[in-house]
């Protein structure tokens, strides 16, 4: 079980949009046999953080996944852009007024650590008005525009995101890229200015909603996973990889 000294409500929403474009339907693509977003829904619920945990979305079938975890679903407008929108959304509704501290977990991401989102909220709760994290960026990865890469400072600060980077930027000894997670740890405030920010260029270059935050000023302190981590399924390849890592991992634990 996490534990992390928070004193305030924390609400986190788990953003699963239907409609996307590179693996249609993915909150409900089954892995091991379940919606992705109920397994990732399961695996916020097993950090023991308290709070309000809501999925939101823009289908009654993603409501009807996660259900059986007994965890509302908020349907959200399908024209919202990102999950930060959706999250925003939610906290703006009466229900969740008191939420102080939103937690954004992307619904798909299964496999991410619990390292990483209490480092998240650890950035907030320090006085950062947005903490995500980063892990060390597999070699493999480097190319690969699916793994979102940060440039993070030596204050752990975040200069850009970007899907493809030079690994150059690594080593001048200024800055470090790691492997973005997708997780965001937000103060309300924070998380409803840059909901209400117009979008940037920066921002449409790579479809990368964090750029927004940087170009207007917001800091976003990144905090550091200890290890590689598997990321978020965006294609069909990710999903096949995911149930064989899963099946594998299975096959270990039953000896």
């Amino acid at each position: 079980t996490a534990s992390l000294t928070f004193t305030v409500h924390i609400l986190c929403v788990i953003p699963a949009r239907l409609a996307s474009t590179r693996l249609p339907e993915k909150p409900l693509c089954l892995l091991s046999g379940e919606p992705l977003v109920r397994v990732v829904a399961r695996r916020v619920l097993q950090l023991g953080l308290g709070g309000t945990v809501v999925v939101a979305t823009d289908d009654e079938r993603v409501v009807e996944a996660v259900a059986p975890l007994g965890i509302e679903g908020v349907m959200t407008d399908p024209r919202h852009r990102s999950g930060t929108e959706r999250a925003a959304a939610v906290a703006r509704l009466a229900p969740f007024a008191d939420a102080e501290v939103v937690l954004n977990v992307q619904g798909d991401e299964p496999f991410f650590p619990a390292e990483a989102v209490l480092g998240a909220l650890e950035r907030v709760r320090l006085g950062d008005p947005i903490g995500t994290s980063g892990a060390p960026l597999a070699d493999r990865d480097v190319t690969n525009p699916n793994r979102v890469k940060v440039v993070v400072d030596q204050a752990g600060r975040a200069l850009r995101f970007a899907r493809v980077l030079p690994r150059s930027e690594a080593c001048a000894g200024q800055v470090e890229v790691l492997h973005h997670i997708g997780i965001y740890a937000y103060s309300r405030e924070a998380l409803l200015r840059w909901s209400s920010l117009e979008p940037v260029p920066e921002e449409r270059i790579d479809d990368l909603e964090q750029q927004r935050p940087l170009a207007y000023g917001i800091p976003i302190g990144v905090a550091r996973v200890a290890a590689p981590v598997r990321g978020g399924i965006d294609t069909e390849e990710d999903l096949a990889d995911a149930e064989n890592y899963v099946e594998t991992m299975t096959r270990k634990v039953l000896g």
